[in-house]
């Protein structure tokens, strides 16, 4: 299934081999290899019965075609189109799907915004960034879960996100990098075009069998108190957590949950998916896409420019995708632009 090319023959092998495997009699002595092969088999037919019903379905298609092609019916034909029509939208996610096929693009998603140069002007531009992420996750399934947020003044200085849900990861990654607004500003008095920055950091929600090794001296974890919402407890008890990986920079924070040592707990979570996230790029840093996160936030970095002013336009510049519409981006219409880095990063 790589490359873009549906196998169901060798799906459907690779399946029935582990159903031969289940009915081996000493099968449930090593439950953990059981509760593998059921996650396994479980997945492969998730990849394998939506395109099976799909091309059921076109079949079905064909055969009302060649049934009534020499019958001039206005409402078959109509019923045709609007079945053709009904499988595109059917067809369009699970192909793109197929272009997520690395080993965590199934999990859930830490996303993180952080205001970069442009000070009142970059918290707003993260405050709509913010905003947009939270509306393409409400137009898609997402749950997201607000882990820490840092206010500031006219907008946002960073906030972290945990977005929950199948491909959550896979469907984001292409979302880091340095993000570039110009517009008209609206705190300026003279009505002054301003150029803005902000940067995005993407990381899966990964569990305990990825060994990420996280040396306790090079921690430097400092606690405060949460300023959010939470209730009197949060506010009265210094139970908030940031968590600082010195050798790399890499500085994360938690302030959602009600005690300290459960925040501590999603700090630790969430350095270890930014860690997993840091070394993969380092590993793979010939590939100018994986160089994103190190970048300074700042002129000439970004991925993506959004212009307000003279004219509008959202444009990616790593695939060249771009939208007119930039108030519909803003407002969570970002597929075209994750489809594009996803079909990009899969030709690369």
């Amino acid at each position: 299934m790589s490359g873009g090319v549906f196998d169901a023959d060798g799906l459907r092998r690779k399946i029935t081999a582990l159903e031969q495997e289940s009915l081996a009699p000493d099968f449930w002595n090593d439950k953990g290899r059981a509760e593998e092969l059921f996650s396994e088999m479980n997945g492969l037919k998730e990849d394998l019965l939506p395109w099976q019903d799909l091309i059921g379905s076109i079949d079905d298609i064909a055969e009302l075609i060649e049934l009534y092609e020499d019958e001039d019916d206005p409402e078959i034909s109509a019923e045709v189109d609007q079945q053709i029509l009904d499988l595109e939208q059917v067809y369009h996610p699970l192909r793109l799907k197929k272009l997520l096929s690395g080993k965590y693009d199934k999990n859930d998603c830490f996303l993180s915004v952080h205001a970069g140069a442009g000070g009142t002007e970059a918290c707003d531009w993260a405050q709509m960034l913010m905003r947009m992420y939270l509306r393409w996750c409400e137009r898609n399934g997402f749950k997201v879960e607000i882990v820490d947020l840092l206010e500031a003044e006219g907008g946002v200085k960073s906030v972290t996100m945990q977005v929950k849900g199948a491909y959550a990861y896979g469907y984001l990654q292409g979302e880091a990098g340095v993000h570039r607004l110009v517009r008209i500003s609206p705190f300026d008095a003279n009505k002054r075009r301003h150029t803005s920055f902000t940067s995005v950091y993407a990381s899966p929600v990964i569990e305990d069998d990825v060994e990420v090794n996280i040396d306790p001296s090079e921690l430097r974890v400092d606690t405060y108190r949460s300023g959010g919402a939470g209730g009197q407890h949060v506010n009265k008890t210094d139970s908030a957590v940031r968590i600082t990986h010195l050798k790399t920079g890499i500085v994360v924070a938690c302030q959602n949950e009600r005690s300290q040592h459960m925040n501590r707990a999603l700090a630790m979570k969430i350095l270890t998916s930014r860690l997993y996230e840091y070394y993969r790029q380092e590993a793979q840093k010939e590939h100018a896409q994986y160089a994103m996160e190190k970048k300074e936030i700042s002129w000439g970095n970004q991925i993506r420019s959004y212009v307000f002013q003279p004219y509008t336009m959202v444009k990616d510049h790593r695939t060249n995708e771009q939208m007119g519409n930039i108030q519909a981006v803003m407002d969570g219409e970002i597929s075209p632009f994750i489809e594009a880095f996803l079909k990009w990063q899969s030709e690369d």
